[in-house]
C-alpha cells in the first residue's frame, strides 16, 4: 500500500499545474493570482485528504478539477434568496419582512441611475433624504414630524444623545431588557452618553418610584414596550396618562421605545401590538420602532413624535452617522405606498402571512402534500402545528398553522435538511422526530413547486 508521504510527492507543483491550466481557455482568462490561489486550495485539498490516509487522485487534471470546483464556489454570492419553510414570519437570521412588490419596484427604479436623493426637483436645489418618507409616515402615524436613521437601536441612540447626554434618564428596572444581538438598554443608553437611573423592581413599577427619581439633572423617561418578552403574574406599571402627566408636571420629554412597532394593531392568541398612532395619542412625546418588524418594510428606525424634539434629533453630528441609505429609503417609500394607496393586509408579505387563516393554510398544506405525494422514498402528510412571528415580536404568541411532514426512506432527516440547505435557492426547513417539517405559512405558490422540485432532486441523487 502506498504510504502518505509518497502520495504527498505525487502531487503536482504549482508551476506544473499552471502549465496544465494555459491551454483551458476558462482557466487562461482568469486572472493569475486568483488562478494560483484557486490551484494552491486545491492542492492543499489533496494534500489534506492524502495525510487522512485516503485515496486520492494526483494527476493535474484532478487537482485542477477540484479548483474549478473552488473557482464555481467563490463566484457564488453568499447573501441570497432562500425559501422559509420555517414558519417563522419575521426570522432575524432570514432577513425578517420580504418586502412588497411596490417596494421592490421602488428599489430596482433607484437603483438603475441617479435619483433625487438629496435633490428637489421643484425649487432645482438641494434637498433632503428625510423629505421622501417623513410626511407620509407623520400622515399614517398622527405625528408632528419623523425622522428615520438605519435601525431602531441607532434611533433610540440618537434621541438620548441628542436630548440627555450627561444628565440621567429614568428606565423602569422591568424594562431593562436585550434587544437582541446581546445588545441591552443599558448599554445604548451608555454610548450615549446619558445616565440610567433605575426605579421600581423586576415585576413592579409605581408612578411614585418614577416621581421620587426625577432630580435637577433629570433629562427624560424612557419607557421600552415589551415587544420581545412578557413579565406576567404579579407585576404592575403605571399607567400611561399617569406617567405623561408627570413627564408634563416636570418639563420632561417621554419617550417610548416601541421595538417592533406597527402602523396598525395586531392581535393574536391574547396579545394585542399597538399602532404608532396610539402609543403617541397616550402622551408619548417621541416613539421609536423598526421598519422590517410588523411595519413589514426594510431595515430602519423609525423616530415618531413632536417636531421640537425631532429638530433637536436633525442637528446632532450623529444623524449622519447612522442616517438611512437610498435602496433603504426606496424600500421604505414603496412600503409607505402600500399603506396609502393599497391594501396593506393583502400588500404587505409580514401583515398577510400574520393574519392568513387557518382554513387557507389548510388549503396551502393540502395543495404541497398533494404534489409530494407522488414522489417515490417520501411519506408525507398534513399535520397541524403552531408557527411564530419571530424578530422580537409578540412574545409567546402561538400561531396557530398547518404544515406538511415528509419523511424519506434512503436519507436521514438531518442529511436531507442539509442537503436543501445546500441548494442553489435553500429550502430552509424545521426538523421533528426525523422528518422534515414545511410550515406553509410563509410559502408561495412558486414556493410549493421549488420544494417539490428540491425534493424530487433529493430522490434522483439517491437512486443508484
Amino acid at each position: 500500500m502506498e504510504t502518505p508521504s509518497a502520495k504527498l510527492r505525487r502531487i503536482p507543483a504549482i508551476d506544473r499545474l499552471l502549465a496544465a491550466a494555459a491551454p483551458l481557455p476558462d482557466l487562461a482568462a482568469l486572472p493569475r493570482d486568483l488562478l494560483v490561489d484557486m490551484l494552491r486550495q486545491a492542492a492543499d485539498a489533496v494534500r489534506g485528504e492524502a495525510l487522512a490516509g485516503k485515496d486520492v487522485d494526483t494527476t493535474p487534471a484532478a487537482v485542477i478539477g477540484i479548483a474549478r470546483r473552488l473557482l464555481a464556489r467563490a463566484g457564488e454570492p453568499s447573501l441570497r434568496r432562500v425559501i422559509n419553510a420555517t414558519g417563522v414570519v419575521l426570522h432575524t437570521n432570514l432577513g425578517r419582512a420580504p418586502l412588497s412588490r411596490r417596494a421592490r419596484e421602488r428599489v430596482a427604479d433607484v437603483m438603475e441611475g441617479y435619483s433625487t436623493l438629496e435633490y428637489d426637483l421643484a425649487s432645482g436645489e438641494r434637498g433632503t433624504r428625510y423629505s421622501h418618507v417623513a410626511a407620509r409616515l407623520a400622515a399614517l402615524t398622527g405625528a408632528e414630524d419623523v425622522l428615520v436613521v438605519n435601525n431602531n437601536a441607532a434611533g433610540v441612540m440618537l434621541v438620548l444623545s441628542a436630548l440627555a447626554r450627561g444628565r440621567e434618564v429614568i428606565v423602569s428596572r422591568g424594562q431593562l431588557v436585550e434587544i437582541g444581538g446581546s445588545f441591552r438598554v443599558p448599554e445604548v443608553m451608555a454610548q450615549s452618553g446619558a445616565t440610567l437611573i433605575e426605579v421600581g423592581t423586576t415585576n413592579k413599577t409605581h408612578i411614585h418610584d418614577y416621581e421620587q427619581a426625577i432630580g435637577p439633572n433629570t433629562a427624560a423617561i424612557l419607557k421600552v414596550h415589551t415587544s420581545n418578552y412578557r413579565i406576567i403574574g404579579f407585576t404592575a406599571q403605571p399607567d400611561d396618562a399617569a406617567l405623561a402627566a408627570l413627564a408634563r408636571q416636570h418639563g420632561l420629554p417621554l419617550i417610548e421605545d416601541l421595538g417592533s412597532g406597527t402602523l396598525r394593531a395586531v392581535e393574536a392568541d391574547g396579545w394585542r401590538e399597538p399602532a404608532v398612532a396610539e402609543r403617541l395619542a397616550a402622551g408619548m412625546d417621541l416613539v421609536t420602532f423598526s421598519g422590517d418588524k410588523l411595519f413589514g418594510g426594510p431595515q430602519a428606525g423609525i423616530i415618531a413624535g413632536k417636531k421640537v424634539f425631532i429638530d433637536k434629533l436633525r442637528r446632532h453630528p450623529l444623524l449622519r452617522a447612522i442616517r438611512i441609505d437610498k435602496l433603504t429609503l426606496a424600500a421604505l417609500e414603496g412600503t409607505l405606498l402600500d399603506y396609502l394607496l393599497g391594501e396593506p393586509e393583502l400588500d404587505i408579505p409580514v401583515r398577510r402571512m400574520l393574519q392568513t387563516d387557518s382554513r387557507e393554510l389548510a388549503g396551502r398544506a393540502a395543495e404541497l402534500a398533494a404534489l409530494l405525494g407522488d414522489l417515490p422514498g417520501w411519506r408525507v402528510g398534513v399535520v397541524a402545528l403552531v408557527s411564530q412571528a419571530g424578530g422580537g415580536a409578540m412574545p409567546a404568541v402561538d400561531l396557530p398553522g398547518w404544515g406538511v411532514s415528509a419523511r424519506s426512506t434512503a436519507l436521514s432527516a438531518a442529511a436531507a435538511e442539509e442537503k436543501l440547505r445546500q441548494r442553489a435557492l435553500p429550502v430552509i426547513v424545521r426538523v421533528k422526530d426525523d422528518g422534515l417539517l414545511f410550515d406553509v405559512r410563509c410559502l408561495t405558490a412558486g414556493d410549493l413547486a421549488e420544494i417539490r422540485g428540491a425534493l424530487a432532486a433529493l430522490t434522483a441523487e439517491e437512486t443508484p
